[in-house]
């Protein structure tokens, strides 16, 4: 499949190193400057045609090789349940309300790691460079990537603070879904929103584009 298409899956891959240089995930480091004790994890790309015909190459950290308490130390990220969702599907039907849902592009590629939290990988196959050794350098990242083990919960910890920072309050039954009452030609209107991994599903009573 991937000899079917070689200049789309590069473009891919391209377009996948760009976010990571426009985000600074990660410095190369010279081999030789990796702390004693620390070992290199993996990256490696993951290819997928969407429905559309899209071609998409995601470089993911192979976060099985991650070593607890070295490389992270808390990973739990909550996720909208189940029942809240269908709730707000209830209530979208009831109040004549509208719907809609948002994906975040490379969602978790916007989240910061913490103080102090780095891990080391090998460079991206394929896209390797020598370093005053001869050898390969290596990446030192500093912001989440997809796969690591903690990145989901990195992510969150960027997008509640920032919902909260626009007049959000944060249900007590269930940490992922948030409103928020605006007044809008007059009336106050109630914005709902389900946060669910990278995805919002926003409920809302004004259709207007404006």
């Amino acid at each position: 499949a991937l000899r079917d298409d070689r200049a789309g899956w590069t473009a891919a891959e391209r377009a996948e190193i760009a976010n990571h240089t426009d985000n600074g995930s990660w410095e190369l480091i010279d081999r030789n400057t990796v702390p004693p004790g620390r070992s290199l994890v993996r990256l490696i790309w993951v290819y997928k045609r969407k429905r559309n015909g899209t071609l998409k190459a995601r470089l993911c950290v192979q976060g099985c090789a991650q070593i607890p308490g070295v490389d992270y130390e808390q990973t739990f990220c909550a996720t909208m349940r189940a029942t809240s969702l269908r709730t707000l599907a209830s209530l979208t039907a009831q109040r004549g309300l509208s719907m809609r849902r948002w994906d975040f592009v490379a969602a978790h590629l916007q989240g910061e790691l913490e103080p102090g939290e780095v891990v080391y990988c090998h460079p991206p196959p394929c896209y390797e460079t020598l370093g005053q050794d001869g050898k390969p350098r290596v990446c030192r990242v500093v912001k989440p990537i997809y796969g690591m083990a903690q990145a989901g919960r990195r992510w969150q910890r960027s997008l509640f603070p920032w919902l909260i920072s626009w007049g959000f309050k944060q249900s007590h039954s269930d940490p992922c879904v948030f409103t928020c009452e605006r007044v809008i030609d007059g009336t106050v209107q109630a914005l709902v929103i389900g946060c669910y991994v990278d995805d919002l599903f926003v409920l809302y009573a004004n259709d207007d584009p404006k």
